[in-house]
């Protein structure tokens, strides 16, 4: 429980670091502002709301720059694989890089709502100090840059000016309109019912992120805001003339203040992660154009396509997936899948299930799905970016490792099995002492691909010697009438009548908290890492799992909890 609660300790402070750093930036940003008397006269005529603007602002830029670290791929797998400075709970926290995503989203969402409130209240107030109710200094301000030599501080001239009209003919304004849409649009898109929905919708709509960062690096440079030039505080004391703004014209000590647009800044925050997350790309690019040698294609009866590929230096490690991109399909998509293949291999496989318009068209152009087998020559051209390393890839650091899949989700276990059973066969040494596999399935056909590679780690184990290495544990969910007469007439049988496996399919769901207990008993003193992919209220159940069974004493078993992310 102690090292669970280290583990959760450190996200919440990486959180609360996060908030902290918004926090001040924001409060500096809007005392700076109500107190700087270069903005004194802004601030008569705008009040609180230049200072709500600006600060928000600031802190949009910090959010901004943010955004694109934690989706740079090769950064994350180069930290998570070479990085010393990334151990441990430090390591973990990379699982976490989609979570860290959203969270600055969300801090954009909010930052820019205030912005936008603010600015739409500035306008406003710039309208009101034209009105004829206006007098005194507000007046005299509003008026400035009538006459020639003079500079305008308020940037709507008269009255009867419509707001929107502004919105639409300034940058600043058409600007923030372009970065609003495209941001209500990327954030629209991305929840997970859309996802679900329509991954193509997902993946075309986030890549308005480029409009967005565009728009961002230009929006000050329509230098809306005004403040009063450091050439002209030298010679009109504010303190002093605010008060005697009838005399400006007359008095020597007071000439008219004269005013500038600040310099944009928000292309100063988001040039390092721009060019950063450049290079990602170029990389792809890189990549996009090395060749790929489809070797083998089979179409399983459950829906899954397997391919088998080859490319020139392409190493991985259990638990990595790819990006993969069909350019007969589609030149802009890129869709994730994990590696099944082991690194002993010469090849890298993956096997991919039909669920949205890319992977039916897909397994269509392979000629999947009932349809008249391809000759090589005509298969269509994949392109593949990767691999790229993934929660999964920590499966070898414990003496114990449970993994559980729902479902395709199984395909990053296939990969870690393999390897498992080369690392047998050559006799090499593992810190890995005994593996926990569950799979929960709805469809008994799913079994068949995967079945073939058990059943040949099952016999390898059981002539090593190892039989208590692996201890796999497969579930049914949903079967029909006919199913449970056959089973029931074969329950005597001495392999299991849908795997083929020694090892008899259970049926319904697992009793998660009997299984821990279990293992808990079973490893009392053992680190033991418990590695997921599947859907998210399976996830939850296990990460609370993980955490009532973790012992709060340092010496007693501890469960880490990974679930896989692209």
């Amino acid at each position: 429980m102690a090292f669970w609660i280290l583990n959760e300790s450190l996200s919440i402070l990486l959180g609360l670091s996060w908030l902290g750093v918004n926090l001040y930036l924001f409060i500096d940003t809007f005392s700076w502002y109500e107190e700087e008397e270069s903005f004194l006269y802004t601030r008569v005529i705008l009040g609180s709301t230049l200072a709500w603007a600006r600060a928000s602002a600031v802190c949009l830029n910090f959010n901004c720059m943010l955004i694109l670290l934690p989706i740079s791929r090769n950064l994350i797998s180069f930290m998570r694989g070479t990085s010393t400075c990334c151990r441990g709970p430090w390591r973990r926290q990379l699982d976490k890089n989609l979570k860290f995503h959203k969270l600055v989203a969300y801090g954009i969402a909010i930052n820019a709502t205030i912005h936008i409130v603010a600015h739409l209240c500035n306008l406003e107030h710039y309208r009101r100090s034209q009105s004829t109710e206006a007098e005194g200094l507000l007046a005299a301000l509003a008026k400035l840059g009538k006459t020639p030599n003079e500079s305008y501080l308020n940037p709507i001239r008269t009255f009867h000016t419509n707001t929107i009209t502004v919105l639409l003919t300034t940058i600043a304004g058409v600007t923030g309109l372009i970065i609003s849409l495209a941001f209500i649009l990327i954030m629209t898109s991305s929840t997970e019912f859309i996802r679900q929905v329509s991954y193509e919708l997902f993946w075309y709509t986030h890549h308005v992120f480029i409009i967005f960062f565009i728009s961002l690096a230009i929006h000050g440079a329509g230098r809306i805001v005004r403040g009063q030039t450091p050439e002209s505080q030298l010679l009109h004391n504010v303190t002093f003339c605010k008060d005697h703004y009838a005399q400006w014209q007359a008095a020597a000590q007071c000439p008219t203040p004269q005013f500038s647009g600040k310099e944009p800044s928000a292309w100063k925050w988001v040039l390092g992660p721009v060019v950063l997350y450049t290079c990602e790309r170029i990389i792809r690019f890189w990549r996009f154009r090395q060749e790929v040698v489809i070797t083998k294609v089979v179409s399983h009866p459950s829906g899954v396509l397997e391919l088998h590929m080859k490319k020139r230096n392409f190493k991985m490690a259990p638990g990595q997936y790819v990006l993969i991109q069909c350019p007969s399909i589609s030149w802009l998509e890129w869709h994730p899948f994990t590696l099944t293949s082991a690194p002993q291999e010469n090849f890298f496989s993956v096997h991919i299930r039909v669920a949205g318009d890319w992977t039916e068209a897909l397994c269509k152009a392979f000629g999947a799905g009932g349809q008249a087998r391809k000759e090589s020559w005509s298969l269509p051209r994949l392109a593949v970016d990767g691999p790229f390393g993934t929660a999964l890839t920590d499966v070898f650091h414990y003496p114990v490792s449970v993994c559980v899949a729902a479902g395709i989700g199984v395909t990053p276990f296939a990969s870690l099995l393999k390897s498992i059973w080369y690392k047998c066969e050559s006799h090499t040494q593992l810190k890995l002492s005994k593996v926990y596999f569950y799979w929960i399935c709805r469809d008994p056909r799913a079994f068949e691909w995967f079945a073939d590679l058990l059943l040949s780690l099952e016999t390898l184990m059981s002539e090593r010697g190892k039989a208590h290495f692996l201890s796999y544990h497969i579930f049914l969910t949903n079967w029909d009438e006919n199913q449970a007469v056959h089973i029931a007439l074969h329950w005597d049988a001495n392999t299991d009548v849908i795997t083929g496996l020694k090892q008899k399919t259970f049926y319904g769901r697992p009793d998660w908290n009997h299984e821990f207990r279990q293992m808990a008993y079973t490893h009392p003193s053992s680190n033991i890492g418990v590695f997921f992919c599947g859907p998210k209220a399976l996830s939850k159940t296990l990460q609370r799992m993980c955490r009532l069974y973790s012992s709060a004493d340092p010496r007693g078993v501890h469960f880490y909890y990974h679930k896989e992310s692209f």
